[in-house]
């Protein structure tokens, strides 16, 4: 059982980071910055082309996290590859002893760096997660038995904020049907959407880790809430920003606020602090 489970079953409040693999074959930056995380957090997602920006496979970051000593959250996206592929990643991810998996169905490759791509969304996120669940179970999709099962603890992703709600609830549901044994939740700046959606989701009894982005500046707050589905920023968390003599100092002080409103609702916090990953002792005191 990987260390993310066995803190969540405990019932601890859990605290997971992110890195993004290199755009080229450097690994240096990413192994250093993983290595410098501080202690609170349990384990590290390695994202999957990112914002549909090609970069490294995951899969390769995410193996040599785990034999420097960090337990890696391989995160896995429907949008580059069919379920054959998908499969055969999540095998070799077990292959590596790889147990945490985000599984996502990703950005369309329109918004990223190969705009002319071709998504191939062979399977979505709640089809991926019951691949995984079945072969954990020993078979593939196709119901062919596997040569040895693996261990996985399959997690997905839910944007708390997002509207209708009661879509986004189904949707959140057939997930936690589908095998989800945990949730990271798209950014979050609004305790009353938040309070709603923990409180239906209570019943179902699936950790939730808020989402919780470092916002660097008033610029970036009105990207983030007007491009980002799902995603709100508050007005006057953007005045804030604005009004700030150090914006990044101020964006660090919100998302100190928004880890206690974690505290308060959900089970751990998701950090993405987007290259100021020095900063995380800060948000977390």
């Amino acid at each position: 059982m990987s260390k993310l489970a066995e803190k969540l079953i405990a019932g601890e409040f859990v605290v997971t980071a992110e890195v993004a693999p290199p755009k080229g074959v450097d690994l240096d930056g990413v192994l250093a910055t993983a290595a410098c995380f501080p202690p609170e957090v349990v384990a590290v997602n390695v994202t999957d082309n990112q914002g549909a920006n090609m970069r490294m496979a995951p899969l390769v970051v995410a193996a040599l996290l785990h034999q420097g000593g960090v337990e890696p959250v391989l995160q896995m996206t429907c949008r580059d590859r069919n379920r054959m592929a998908l499969q055969s990643d999540l095998l070799g991810a077990a292959a590596f002893g790889i147990k945490n998996l985000l599984l996502l169905s990703g950005d369309h490759p329109r918004f990223g760096d190969h705009p002319h791509a071709r998504g191939v969304f062979d399977l979505d996120s709640v089809q991926l997660l019951q691949a995984a669940d079945r072969l954990t179970a020993g078979q593939d999709l196709a119901g062919r038995p596997l040569a040895g099962s693996p261990a996985f603890f399959g997690g997905a992703a839910v944007s708390p904020q997002a509207e209708p709600f009661e879509l986004m609830f189904q949707k959140f549901r057939k997930k936690v049907e589908a095998g989800a044994r945990f949730f990271q939740t798209q950014a979050v700046f609004c305790e009353a959407p938040l309070t709603r959606f923990m409180e239906q989701a209570a019943p179902l009894r699936v950790p939730v880790l808020l989402g919780v982005l470092l916002l660097k500046n008033a610029r970036m707050a009105r990207f983030v809430h007007e491009h980002v589905p799902g995603v709100r920023v508050p007005e006057h968390l953007i005045d804030r920003l604005d009004g700030a003599a150090d914006p990044l100092e101020e964006g660090v002080r919100i998302a100190r606020e928004t880890v206690r409103l974690a505290r308060r609702h959900c089970q751990g916090v998701h950090l993405m602090t987007l290259g100021c990953e020095d900063r995380i002792s800060e948000i977390l005191c």
